[in-house]
């Protein structure tokens, strides 16, 4: 019963990612599985449902990679000192994690591929698509840089244009990765712009007397 719940939802974004969310029925989903209407409707009650569950997955993922790469899971707002307390060792990796989910994992590049599809037909597939991909991580890396400025260990700027200048390339790597034939190449130019962003930006440790 799980396997084949499962697999309904891993066929579905699949066919979302192929033909965008509005395009694909109940039956094409069902047919695609060799599977009646009816017996999908024992699983999900309706494509919204589906739907749903994509979106609840990829939230789950992403509290879970949050906890596993120790950066902050929840708005500045909601918890101001895991901001705080966020290394640059640790948001180098965790960024560099986070290209390879959206690129190399298939649910979740087929989730992103589904997004960028539909946005522009769906007001609220476009409030997603910004809120995992454009304006949300702008607003947390935003949010992280203000605080290292604050602890001294960022160089005093504008840390919104900070989080532009750092966030912009992740976000072209990730778009062009799906026509490059080795994502590797794509994921090595991401690694070459956070070490130069971090020399860049770091302030001068302070000499001990």
């Amino acid at each position: 019963m799980a396997d084949t719940k499962e697999n309904i939802l891993h066929t579905a974004l699949r066919l979302f990612a192929r033909d965008g969310y509005e395009a694909v029925s109940v039956s094409v989903i069902a047919g695609k599985l060799g599977m009646t209407k009816g017996a999908l409707y024992k699983h999900y009650k309706n494509k919204r449902d589906i739907f749903d569950n994509i979106v609840e997955r990829i939230y789950q993922i992403d509290v879970e990679r949050a906890k596993v790469y120790e950066v902050p899971e929840e708005i500045f707002d909601k918890s101001p000192s895991a901001y705080r307390n966020t290394a640059v060792d640790k948001i180098k990796v965790f960024i560099e994690a986070q290209f390879r989910f959206w690129t190399e994992d298939e649910f979740s590049s087929n989730f992103r591929k589904m997004l960028t599809l539909e946005q522009y037909r769906n007001p609220e597939i476009m409030e997603l698509y910004q809120k995992c991909l454009v304006s949300g991580p702008v607003s947390y890396m935003e949010d992280l840089f203000r605080e290292m400025m604050e602890q001294g260990i960022w160089n005093q700027t504008n840390p919104k244009q900070l989080a532009l200048e750092f966030y912009a390339p992740f976000y072209l790597l990730v778009s062009i990765s799906d026509s490059m034939p080795d994502k590797k190449e794509a994921a090595k130019l991401l690694a070459a712009h956070i070490e130069r962003f971090i020399e860049k930006n770091s302030a001068p440790r302070k000499q001990k007397a």
